[in-house]
C-alpha cells in the first residue's frame, strides 16, 4: 500500500455515509472506483502539473539571476489557486476527494510551497539575494518535492 493511500484509509468505510463499498466494481489502490478515477484523471493532467511546479525553480532561478523577462508580485505568486493545479485543488479535486486527509495534505503542501516561491520573488526583489537563495535551497525546495511527490502518488493511487 503506497504513501498516498495509507492517508485515504482504504481499507475503513466511509464514515460521511452508511453505505458500504461496491465491491463488484473494479476499485483503484485509494479505494475508489475505477470510472470515478478516469474522470478524475481527465480533469487534471498530474504530468503537466508535476512538470509546472518543476519549471517554477527555473523562473525563480532566472528571477535570482536578474535575467528573468517575467514581472512577478509576491502577493500574487503566494496565492495557490491561480495555476491550473490550485484550480482544480480548490474546484473539482476538493469535490471529488476533499474529504481525504491526503487530499488536504497535498492541498497544504501547494499553499506552502507559493508561500515559499513568494518569499524568494520577496527577498530578491528587497535585494536581499543571500536569504532568497537560502530559501529557494531549503523550504523551497521541500516545499516543491513534496507536492511533487504527493502528485506522483495521487496518479499512482489512481491506477496510471
Amino acid at each position: 500500500m503506497g504513501f498516498f493511500s495509507r492517508f485515504f484509509n482504504i481499507n475503513k468505510f466511509d464514515t460521511l455515509t452508511s453505505q458500504q463499498p461496491d465491491f463488484t466494481e473494479p476499485m483503484t489502490e485509494i479505494g475508489i472506483n475505477a470510472q470515478t478515477a478516469a474522470a478524475i484523471l481527465a480533469e487534471i493532467d498530474v504530468d503537466s502539473a508535476i512538470a509546472s511546479h518543476e519549471n517554477w525553480k527555473q523562473r525563480l532561478q532566472k528571477v535570482l539571476e536578474g535575467t528573468s523577462d517575467e514581472s512577478f508580485e509576491p502577493a500574487v505568486v503566494c496565492l495557490d489557486n491561480r495555476c491550473d493545479l490550485g484550480q482544480w485543488l480548490h474546484g473539482p479535486g476538493e469535490q471529488r476527494l476533499g474529504r481525504y486527509p491526503a487530499f488536504q495534505v497535498l492541498i497544504a503542501r501547494h499553499q506552502y510551497f507559493h508561500t515559499q516561491a513568494s518569499a524568494v520573488v520577496a527577498q530578491a526583489q528587497s535585494g536581499d539575494m543571500e536569504k532568497a537563495r537560502k530559501i529557494i535551497n531549503s523550504s523551497y525546495r521541500q516545499a516543491s518535492s513534496q507536492v511533487i511527490l504527493l502528485l506522483k502518488e495521487l496518479k499512482r493511487g489512481l491506477g496510471r
